[in-house]
């Protein structure tokens, strides 16, 4: 994870849009709104962007 706060999916630095910041595995990580329901309702989404989203379940 980079020192920069970057949404997981787009990349959009925290100078382009809000991000929010949530752990994993004890990583921290920033994602935008715009993905916030990804996360929540289709994390499968994610595999290969965060750990272990393969198991995760949505909302």
């Amino acid at each position: 994870m980079s020192a920069e706060k970057t949404c997981l999916v787009c990349k959009k630095s925290s100078q382009q849009t809000p991000v929010t910041k949530f752990y994993h595995k004890d990583s921290e990580f920033y994602i935008c709104p715009q993905h916030i329901p990804i996360l929540i309702h289709n994390p499968q989404e994610l595999v290969g962007l965060l750990e272990g989203a393969d198991k995760l379940q949505g909302g």
